[in-house]
């Protein structure tokens, strides 16, 4: 799946009588995602992140711009053969598992569903996959009959997960997977991606406001502010290297990342999405900003990293190495004491 230049513009209530408000949800936005990769996806409430992963999963349509699949594109196939295709080869995985999943249906009967919608095998063929998937994400074999209301927040998790996997996707988008849930729970399930990641080698994009797990899930990390992206780097950059002021300034907010001597500032509200600033968004907010940033939005510029890249015209200075502060705030801060801290290696 690749997006290029991707842009979703709605409309909104409000504006002038005959004319509504125009929401700018997504701007010029180019993403690939390599097999068996993890993006991770930061940014605040509202900066594109969960549009973004509809575009990927094919169920918001871009207002321009292109969704490439398997080398075609995605929006000129007929509806019936895009459906088909999106659905059998990504899964979405949303963060509230108790809205995203049928109450009034079984977990067996959750789990087949997108295999009878698919056709995928005899009816024998498809009970023994529903019992592939339960012990693939590690739920018992006898909670088959269970409704959601009856499981516990990490096991209903678990049937969204596995339902995003029923019919072997090869894309899995994870909006806020674990927010959720409480936090004890949170590390079995990023275990849980980990795993599978690794096991069925599936590209995934992770969402998500908790900057640390996203560094620490993905190989790669952008960031996004009011629909753009305005840093793209590997994850073992972005924490002391990131070079754009928000991304900075995201880190600088976490507590324990960034050295709280150097706290990088955020000035006033996310600006309305309706209403974006000229130039580079963010300088509205920014400490750096002048004249040039509210003339243009800045290029693309290529840091001193493979694959590390950044839209601003005054980057901040790559910090000093705060190695020993982030491994101390990881273990501080860690979701649990045990699996997930010994699973997740540094990139």
């Amino acid at each position: 799946m690749r997006l290029t230049g991707a842009h979703v513009v709605h409309r909104a209530r409000g504006g002038g009588v005959f004319t509504r408000d125009r929401v700018y949800a997504l701007t010029g936005v180019d993403l690939a995602v390599a097999p068996g990769e993890t993006v991770g996806v930061v940014g605040e409430s509202g900066c594109g992140k969960s549009t973004l992963a509809k575009v990927l999963v094919g169920v918001q349509r871009p207002t321009a711009g292109t969704v490439t699949f398997h080398g075609a594109d995605l929006w000129s196939l007929k509806p019936g053969v895009r459906r088909t295709a999106v659905g059998a080869s990504t899964g979405m995985i949303f963060q509230d598992p108790s809205t995203a999943l049928n109450r009034r249906l079984p977990v067996g009967r959750i789990l087949r569903d997108p295999l009878d919608v698919h056709r995928r095998g005899t009816p024998a063929e498809r009970a023994d996959r529903v019992r592939e998937l339960m012990a693939l994400v590690g739920l018992p074999q006898g909670l088959a009959e269970a409704l959601p209301g009856q499981l516990s927040g990490g096991q209903r998790q678990r049937v969204a997960i596995a339902r995003a996997l029923a019919l072997d996707p090869g894309l899995v988008v994870a909006d806020e997977p674990t927010s959720a849930l409480d936090v004890s729970v949170r590390a079995q399930i990023l275990n849980l991606l980990l795993d599978l990641r690794e096991r069925l080698g599936l590209a995934l994009v992770f969402v998500s406001h908790d900057i640390q797990t996203v560094r620490r899930m993905s190989d790669r990390v952008i960031t996004m502010y009011l629909g753009r992206v305005v840093e793209e780097s590997p994850a073992a950059e972005v924490t002391d290297r990131s070079r754009h002021p928000y991304t900075r300034a995201l880190f600088s907010a976490t507590p324990g990342l960034l050295d709280p001597v150097d706290p990088i500032p955020l000035a006033g509200p996310v600006p309305s999405a309706t209403r974006p600033p000229s130039g580079c968004p963010f300088r509205t907010r920014c400490w750096k900003a002048d004249a040039v940033c509210a003339e243009r939005m800045p290029d693309f510029t290529a840091a001193s990293a493979p694959g590390h890249r950044f839209r601003c015209h005054h980057p901040v200075e790559e910090g000093r190495p705060t190695r020993a502060l982030v491994a101390q705030a990881e273990s501080a801060a860690a979701l649990a004491e045990g699996p997930f801290q010994q699973h997740i290696r540094e990139p």
